[in-house]
């Protein structure tokens, strides 16, 4: 396929850009940050998203949604990086839909009404310590009546203080590192035994360390198959992983473009410092990485789409080259603006923040670079 968006998915990004400039610009993430919101998001504004259908793309349409793809989740994902935007849509519209369009149709019965409505949050409780290490899942799930037993602790649940679900990934045979074994749960938050102690990042969002403590859940609660979870929890990873690069890019681009626009109106030396020839050198090899960013994210979204086999690694290829080209992007941001770039009142600190937060969702670049060697037999 070609790297170009089509008209359809033209018309989404008009929409999108419109959307989050005129309601959630940097402005409206400065409002929650300074006004501590225990969430770190605008309930309002996720209605607004609903409204929109936005939080319906990856939702089929003989269950309300668009029936759309990864593309098209990130197209407004990007929008929501160059935004600065606080939002739940990436671990709920993208993520977890993804994965509970792979469960029982109780389940997307259960929860995909308030998600269209924008009245239910999902979290994912995927990590058990400080860097995304999936493989090494180990908290336990027993057999207990009916249903199981979850015990264990999640660290870094994006979301998890104001989830409504929690999507909690544990072992029901095997140990840690064990490819088969791992089912995934969804868990009520209010459900008995179920603790949460907030966390704020960096970039203001909010987290939470989350604790589970003989949570009881049914049958009905599995997504996908007993100790046959790796399928579905791909599938989940898969979408958070290309999401996540699509905002990331966002915020890439969001930064370049506010020092562009700086560099083109500030004076030195009786100068603009936009017409150095030192700078402009650095602008067009960061617009160059932006760009090749750009092309391998679209490509991991369109094979996503068509699901191909190749998905996997062009995911991380995706993830890694998005953090490598967006930190490359910020770095240059704060350096051409100076020393005004290290204060509050300048926005490009705030992108920088934004990038250190997810270059850790769910893997770093060193982390799926080495995913890709590994997928290349190195």
């Amino acid at each position: 396929m070609p790297l170009y968006l089509n008209d359809d998915q033209k018309m989404l990004h008009d929409s999108a850009v419109e959307f989050m400039k005129g309601e959630a610009p940097v402005s409206h993430m400065r409002e929650f940050r300074d006004k501590q919101c225990k969430d770190g998001f605008s309930h309002a504004l996720w209605k607004q998203f609903a409204e929109m259908g936005f939080t319906g793309i990856l939702i089929g349409e003989d269950e309300g949604g668009l029936g759309l793809g990864h593309v098209e989740a990130g197209v407004v994902l990007e929008e929501i990086g160059r935004n600065l935007t606080p939002s739940p849509f990436l671990t709920t519209a993208v993520a977890g839909v993804e994965a509970l369009n792979a469960g029982g149709k109780a389940l997307r019965d259960k929860y995909f009404p308030g998600i269209l409505s924008g009245d239910t949050v999902l979290a994912l409780a995927i990590d058990e310590g400080a860097k995304h290490r999936p493989d090494q899942i180990g908290m336990a799930a027993t057999r207990e009546g009916n249903g199981f037993k979850l015990d264990g602790k999640k660290q870094f649940v994006v979301q998890g203080g104001s989830a409504d679900m929690v999507l909690v990934a544990a072992r029901t045979s095997g140990k840690a590192g064990d490819e088969k074994g791992l089912t995934l749960f969804a868990v009520d938050t209010s459900a008995k035994g179920v603790s949460r102690d907030n966390a704020r990042l960096v970039d203001s969002a909010m987290a939470a360390h989350m604790q589970f403590d003989g949570v009881l859940v049914d049958a009905d609660a599995v997504v996908g198959e007993v100790d046959d979870g790796d399928a579905v929890l791909r599938r989940l990873l898969n979408a958070g992983r290309s999401g996540a690069a699509a905002e990331t890019l966002g915020v890439g681009s969001g930064a370049m473009d506010i020092t562009v626009d700086y560099i083109k109106g500030r004076s030195q030396f009786g100068s603009l410092i936009g017409s150095f020839q030192a700078l402009q050198h650095r602008i067009s090899h960061l617009y160059s990485e932006i760009e090749v960013a750009r092309a391998c994210v679209l490509k991991a979204q369109q094979l996503l789409d068509e699901g191909s086999a190749s998905a996997d690694m062009m995911v991380s290829v995706a993830k890694a080259k998005a953090g490598k080209a967006t930190a490359l992007s910020v770095k240059e941001g704060v350096q051409m603006h100076g020393g005004v770039g290290m204060t509050d009142e300048y926005d490009i600190g705030l992108y920088m923040k934004r990038d250190r937060a997810l270059q850790e969702f769910m893997g770093d670049v060193n982390y799926h670079t080495n995913l890709v060697a590994e997928m290349q037999g190195y």
